[in-house]
């Protein structure tokens, strides 16, 4: 896994067998206790979505240790399996082996991937409205929620409002698309 110092990554990981990561809504509000012990000293989160079976990152990279970055990554993901394991007597991995992260080179491309991490819950038919998704960080970007998870410094200079941030995560971007301007 790559993660460079001052650098801006998608970081997402899925579970095995698309087996649910989140059963309950305790469990998406105790993963994100856990992000932020082990990840928030070393990253800055600009947005995040938590799916029933995988998850999706937006991060800029603020440590300059990689090491323990990505050790922390690790960290995290087994405290939560051994968590789930524990609570629902199951065994074994719960995540794929790796994490996988994306370098994200220029702003354009880093506005698409936190417009696709946003979108994830709809283009899953899991809400209508992006605003309906209770795990992620667009709710904090208009104004109905006010966590501490995520800094919102670079959307705030690159939106007006909050009408226009809106709009411009309703335009849906393809999968396809999405995977193109990433590389």
């Amino acid at each position: 896994m790559e993660l460079q110092p001052n650098k801006y990554y998608h970081l997402y990981n899925r579970s095995n067998n698309h087996e649910l990561l989140f059963r309950n809504r305790d469990n998406y509000i105790y993963f994100l206790s856990k992000y932020k012990k082990y990840l928030s000293p070393f990253v800055n989160t600009l947005a995040y979505c938590l799916m029933p079976d995988h998850f999706h990152l937006s991060i800029y990279v603020k440590s300059n240790d990689s090491i323990t970055t990505k050790k922390n990554i690790g960290l995290l993901l087994s405290s939560y399996t051994k968590a789930i394991n524990k609570c629902f007597s199951r065994i074994g991995s719960l995540f794929q082996q790796h994490t996988k992260t994306k370098l994200i080179v220029d702003d354009k491309s880093l506005l698409t991937v936190i417009s696709y991490i946003h979108q994830n819950p709809n283009r899953k038919n899991l809400v209508n409205n992006l605003e309906d998704w209770e795990f992620s960080s667009y709710q904090d970007y208009i104004g109905l929620r006010n966590g501490t998870l995520v800094d919102k410094t670079f959307l705030q200079k690159n939106f007006t409002s909050i009408e226009s941030f809106k709009l411009f995560s309703l335009s849906k971007v393809e999968k396809n698309k999405f995977i193109y301007e990433l590389h």
